[in-house]
């Protein structure tokens, strides 16, 4: 099926369902709270991933200067950092399977 034909099959349904000749799905989801990282946990989660602070940081989209502020305890992450820092503490090999390598 092309892209086309898939836009125009999503806008068909849309429309049965406005009409009331359609019952949507309906999917339950329940979303983790996000962990919060002491400065040791970071630095932990780091060094199991086998990066150096420059990579992990550049791998999290954020800057080196952040990475060293988090084990030193200046800054917390927030966001969506908590979320990849959950993700390689899980799954060290994680970012190396992304060709994110030191």
């Amino acid at each position: 099926m092309s892209v086309y034909e898939s836009i125009m099959e999503g806008l068909s349904e849309a429309v049965t369902y406005q009409q009331g000749k359609l019952t949507a799905r309906k999917v339950k989801l329940t979303i983790k709270p996000v962990d919060v990282f002491n400065t040791r946990d970071i630095k932990q989660i780091r060094q199991r991933s086998g990066l150096s602070r420059v990579m992990f940081a550049g791998s999290l989209g954020v800057s080196p200067k952040t990475v060293e502020a988090w084990e030193n305890g200046r800054n917390k992450p927030e966001g969506a950092s908590r979320r990849l820092l959950e993700i390689v503490r899980d799954d060290p090999d994680f970012l190396r399977r992304f060709q994110i390598e030191a």
